[in-house]
């Protein structure tokens, strides 16, 4: 292999089930502090990713994150929260998980071990020189998403990944690696813990940054959210009384008469 897997390496704490709740807790905040700071190394790659994400999707391209187990749960969980948080189709960022979304609840055994059916499933998907695919795997070894980035990268399709080791055969195969080194796991090798909430972090940059960049945002706010529920009805509610300086009552009509804060404030005569 010719690499060390960090994300397997033995945990710095010993005799767990001896420890108190209290000690537990905070042994795991202080592994967690440790984050933040290994994502923060990784962002020259990430604003190497998402600058080269941003032409291909004012051209109609498209992301595909692609995972298994937790890292896939991650992709499609932030994949999901597109349309609703910018108020964008859900064709847009695709979250497509080994052994497909009966995997989302339960494991499906050797979905991950597959290295043909990731590009299957992104040509079932219609996938062109405008997409771009990013692997997520602690490990960097998943054969499923492997495979994919490499006959996505043969085809001319730009392809990023997120992993938590350096030098890894997935970060090999993609053209721009992320790589956050957050270290052994609290629970040895389980990397649903940092290593997952580095991940959730990274995923979270590229799509907000990259949404900002489309101009999905004005000023800080989600003007173009869904009107999915009381909450955000409330919440559209509102930018419009701050920028149009409306009652409430009124403001609220012209929200729900357009369906979002920037059709509501672009229309509004006056």
């Amino acid at each position: 292999m010719g690499f060390i897997k960090i994300s397997e390496q033995p945990s710095l704490y010993n005799d767990l089930e001896k420890k108190s709740v209290r000690e537990l807790l905070e042994d795991i905040n202080r592994e967690d502090q440790k984050v933040a700071l290994a994502v923060e190394k990784a962002i020259p790659q990430i604003e190497k990713l998402v600058t080269q994400i941003v032409p291909r999707m004012k051209q109609g391209g498209r992301i595909f994150y692609m995972g298994a187990g937790t890292s896939g749960r991650l992709g499609v969980l932030d994949a999901s929260e597109i349309p609703p948080t910018f108020g964008m189709p859900p064709t847009l960022v695709i979250g497509l998980i080994a052994g497909g979304d009966t995997a989302l609840r339960n494991p499906v055994e050797k979905a991950e071990d597959n290295t043909e059916r990731g590009w299957e499933e992104l040509q079932e998907h219609g996938i062109n020189e405008k997409d771009t695919v990013i692997g997520i795997a602690a490990s960097g070894t998943t054969p499923y998403v492997i495979g994919a980035l490499k006959a996505a990268r043969s085809h001319g399709i730009l392809t990023g990944c997120i992993t938590s080791n350096p030098d890894s055969p997935m970060a090999e195969s993609c053209e721009i690696p992320i790589e956050m080194i957050v270290g052994p796991e609290y629970v040895t090798g389980s990397s649903r813990m940092k290593s997952g909430t580095g991940q959730k972090m990274i995923l979270n940059m590229i799509t907000t940054s990259v949404m900002i960049q489309l101009g999905r945002v004005k000023g800080n706010k989600m003007v173009n959210m869904q009107l999915s529920n009381a909450k955000l009805v409330d919440r559209g509610t509102r930018m419009i009384v701050e920028e149009l300086g409306l009652d409430y009552e009124t403001a609220r009509a012209l929200l729900l008469m357009h369906g979002s804060v920037k059709k509501a404030v672009d229309n509004y005569k006056g």
